[in-house]
């Protein structure tokens, strides 16, 4: 039985789907609870944070939502949520998904769903056979970078697509304090698993599943313990190759895609602008245009011979927490991101630390 297909509790209550947040530090912040706050059929209800400063930012930001002091707390009473998003540290993704799923509560979980493919698919598993919604915020399939793309090789304009390029690549040299700079692997740090869960992503949501997987892993900043530069050579059963970077160490960041096909490329360099606005304290509210590139960023299609800018389609954050107000309101309506999808992305992120560890190519399935 597949997420869209399971049976799900009705709602008892009229109005907006009530939303429990755990966490407000950066992700539950600057992504979650703006993107919440502005999706209609969805009220930011409760958010779990303890810190007093950011319980006094969330009383600035969002006044309606009351502040709960653990997770604990929150999923003692179940009937007074619908939705419980969890934007905590990477390690606390599995046991409090489980939690929230085990009390009936439709679960998005921000990525990586888990430290592991096998503990991906056991919450799979247990939304499946509780008939409760689960997704993954992969947010980055809203890039307008990214939309671009899959329309252009969705219309054929590319022809036959033999090789997809994406990066995500920052220049950090200094490792800053936090759980993501951490050494034990049960904190699911590093590049790989934060960035590099969106190059998969992007990669399988393209092109499908992937055969085999070479990679290249390492910790170049002096005192990293966590890997900060990662290269990935996917080979789909399509046929196209996908060659994915992160890094924390690079001052001169390559094109973020290139897309090459048999008739035709597509190039595009920068960022999708709707992080920085968020982080700037921006939202999708109406009041200003969302998501749209600089002109000076628009992409290039075609070949050396005859190649012309376009416009890039405008991001759209926003379709995540839609997707999930019309699942919740219609049980037949399936999870904006299914999580098997992310099942898929850690069995590749898995046997991308394999294949760097023993210098091999790592055949999946």
């Amino acid at each position: 039985m597949s997420p869209s297909s399971s049976p799900r509790p009705p709602r008892h209550h009229d109005g907006p789907c009530r939303v429990g947040l755990i966490g407000y530090g950066l992700a539950g912040s600057a992504f979650h609870a703006p993107l919440i706050a502005t999706t209609p059929g969805l009220r930011l209800d409760a958010v779990v944070t303890a810190n007093p400063d950011r319980r006094e930012q969330l009383h600035r930001e969002h006044p309606g939502a009351r502040a709960v002091d653990t997770p604990e707390q929150l999923l003692s009473d179940p009937d007074a949520l619908d939705l419980v998003v969890i934007a905590s540290p990477n390690r606390t993704h599995v046991p409090l998904a489980r939690a929230a799923l085990r009390a009936g509560l439709a679960t998005v979980v921000d990525k990586p769903l888990a430290a592991t493919a096998d503990d991906a698919l056991e919450l799979c598993t247990l939304a499946e056979s509780s008939g409760v919604l689960l997704s993954v915020f992969q947010n980055r399939r809203w890039d307008g970078d990214f939309l671009t793309a899959a329309r252009l090789v969705r219309e054929g304009a590319l022809g036959r697509v033999h090789r997809f390029e994406s990066r995500f690549e920052r220049f950090r040299p200094k490792p800053k304090a936090g759980w993501r700079e951490l050494a034990d692997p049960a904190e699911v740090g590093g590049t790989l698993y934060d960035l590099g869960s969106h190059l998969v992503d992007q990669a399988l949501t393209l092109f499908g599943p992937v055969e085999t997987v070479y990679a290249e892993i390492d910790v170049r900043r002096d005192g990293a313990v966590v890997d900060d530069d990662a290269f990935l050579a996917l080979t789909h059963a399509s046929g196209t190759r996908s060659h994915l970077w992160t890094s924390a160490i690079t001052p001169l960041a390559g094109p973020r895609l290139r897309v090459l096909g048999d008739t035709a490329g597509y190039v595009k360099s920068g960022m999708d602008p709707q992080e920085a606005d968020l982080r700037a304290g921006h939202r999708p509210d109406g009041t200003r245009p969302w998501g749209s590139d600089e002109p000076a960023l628009y992409g290039t299609l075609g070949t050396d011979e005859s190649a012309t800018p376009i416009p890039t389609d405008p991001g759209d954050y926003p379709a995540f927490y839609a997707g999930v107000a019309a699942a919740l309101a219609d049980p037949g309506t399936p999870p904006p991101v299914d999580p098997r999808d992310a099942v898929a992305t850690l069995a590749v992120l898995e046997a991308a630390r394999t294949s760097a560890a023993t210098g091999t190519t790592v055949r999946l399935g």
